[in-house]
């Protein structure tokens, strides 16, 4: 859990900002992710790190994200953080030490839940540069990802743990279907281009 301040000029090129109810929200995440993605190799492990614990409905939405990939069975990304097993504070930073030692140079994406100001309640974030969660609960946690996705689900800079437990379920999980669908949308597309430029070579 995180908090969306207003992005610095340097960031705002790199941030896209998106209300839930835009009728082209998928297909503009889609497109930032796979911006994102082309910077990558096409043989570069995805590893997807969904932040959050199913104990506080405002900081489910990591664990909601993850169960909704981990039904695609995909073997397009690997996976940490679900409902049934998730990536929380106690465990962040041995999950992170267990993904350094299994994969080589992977391209990590973070997602996790946002506080913002009241303005941005329903907006999904993508963001260049690392996820720091714990910032909204003012915990000290390791960054995450070398891009990430942020959902704000209420607002922040008041009672923050109150607020995160007295969040609306049905806007975190329309967040978190946005998100999952969206980022397995571009992933997909990701991994057609690279097969498409690996038959061409």
């Amino acid at each position: 859990m995180n908090f969306s301040s207003k992005a610095t000029s340097a960031q705002e090129t790199s941030c896209l900002k998106i209300s839930h109810t835009d009728p082209n929200i998928y297909s503009a995440i889609t497109h930032r992710l796979l911006f994102h993605f082309a910077r990558t190799r096409p043989e570069t492990q995805i590893v997807v790190i969904c932040v959050g614990t199913d104990r506080s409905t405002g900081d489910s939405l990591g664990p909601l994200v993850g169960t909704a990939l981990s039904r695609f069975h995909s073997p397009l990304f690997h996976l940490y953080g679900t409902l049934e097993d998730p990536v929380h504070a106690v465990n962040l930073e041995e999950t992170l030490t267990l993904i350094n030692e299994r994969y080589s140079n992977p391209f990590v994406i973070g997602i996790d839940a946002c506080l913002g100001h009241s303005t941005s309640v329903g907006c999904i974030q993508v963001v260049e540069g690392p996820l720091r969660p714990g910032a909204g609960v003012n915990k000290q946690l390791p960054p995450v990802g070398d891009i990430h996705l942020t959902g704000i689900v209420n607002v922040g800079g008041f009672m923050e743990y109150f607020v995160l437990q007295n969040t609306r379920l049905s806007l975190v999980m329309r967040l978190s279907d946005i998100i999952a669908t969206s980022l397995y949308s571009a992933l997909k597309q990701w991994n057609l281009h690279a097969r498409s430029a690996a038959t061409r070579e």
